[in-house]
């Protein structure tokens, strides 16, 4: 017998509407569905008016948390998103499920397969767990039907791992553009995380980029890297321990022919150019924090709004 292959549902979320402290903007707490059927939230924020406005979405680091930890970031950048949003975007918070460790190496992409044994239940049956990039892959396919979003302009910035997460997005789906801060984009490239790679105790170093490309598999990066159309700004920073990741990705893409952009500055602090209000509610941008938000925010006006 063969069973014919569910379709998936159409993108669709549920909202609920939740104040933010000390902006007038409120949160829509959306939760969206993703390919297996089930919701991770988003927290979107807007300009008045019925648009369509340009989209950009924002993470940091790995799945976790679920709805607090989501709300607590908004919290956090409600200063720094209300700015974005003067500018004419919506801001969206996004987070997705905290995925098994390399699963991305070691997994090819799910793909929807014939139901055989559910007796006519038409269940959507998928050929490998689903991985964390396909959440923001659904969460896209969601906010492009929202009627007041641009259904061609939307732009993803994150940190760390949500850097990576775009560079994952980007090999499978074309999106308006991407900023990828300190990416660590070690799964993307291919690169040698175990024993055998340097450590300082319990941190990989890779700060020398001829070091990172003895250790990577150059033909499975380009493979990945061939597949992206989307332009993508690179933010790394001055001595992370990263830094040679960082380099490689931008290389590699220049090698391939994308539209990339690396910019390095000299800060302390991991994901420097999200900027966190302070503990008294106060929006004190540090001046590398702010030479970084107007280079990444140039960056999303030229391929979201066409404004130079």
């Amino acid at each position: 017998m063969n069973a014919p292959v569910a379709k998936a549902l159409p993108p669709h979320g549920y909202s609920i509407t939740r104040p933010v402290r000390g902006s007038p903007i409120p949160l829509e707490l959306t939760f969206v569905l993703t390919r297996d059927e089930i919701y991770v939230p988003i927290g979107i924020r807007k300009p008045a008016g019925n648009g369509p406005f340009p989209v950009i979405t924002m993470g940091r680091g790995d799945g976790k948390g679920g709805v607090p930890h989501l709300e607590a970031q908004v919290d956090l950048l409600a200063s720094m998103q209300d700015e974005m949003i003067r500018r004419g975007y919506v801001v969206v918070y996004v987070n997705y499920r905290n995925e098994v460790p390399h699963l991305y190496e070691d997994n090819e992409r799910a793909q929807n397969l014939p139901d055989d044994i559910s007796g006519g239940a038409r269940r959507t049956v998928k050929s490998s767990p689903t991985l964390d990039s396909d959440d923001l892959i659904a969460i896209f396919k969601y906010l492009r039907t929202l009627p007041y979003v641009k259904p061609d302009a939307i732009g993803a910035i994150g940190v760390s791992h949500s850097g990576e997460l775009i560079l994952k997005v980007a090999a499978e789906m074309d999106f308006a553009a991407g900023v990828a801060i300190e990416g660590a984009s070690h799964e993307f490239i291919s690169v040698d995380t175990g024993p055998s790679a340097p450590r300082k105790g319990n941190e990989i170093q890779y700060q020398d980029v001829e070091v990172v490309r003895k250790n990577t598999d150059k033909a499975r990066a380009m493979a990945r890297i061939g597949r992206i159309n989307t332009p993508i700004l690179h933010l790394a920073r001055d001595g992370d321990h990263l830094q040679g990741i960082f380099k490689l990705v931008h290389e590699w893409m220049l090698e391939a022919g994308k539209d990339s952009t690396l910019v390095s500055f000299d800060h302390s602090s991991h994901g420097y150019p999200f900027i966190y209000r302070k503990p008294d509610g106060s929006y004190q941008p540090e001046a590398i924090q702010q030479q970084a938000y107007d280079l990444f925010m140039a960056f999303f006006d030229r391929h979201l709004q066409g404004r130079a």
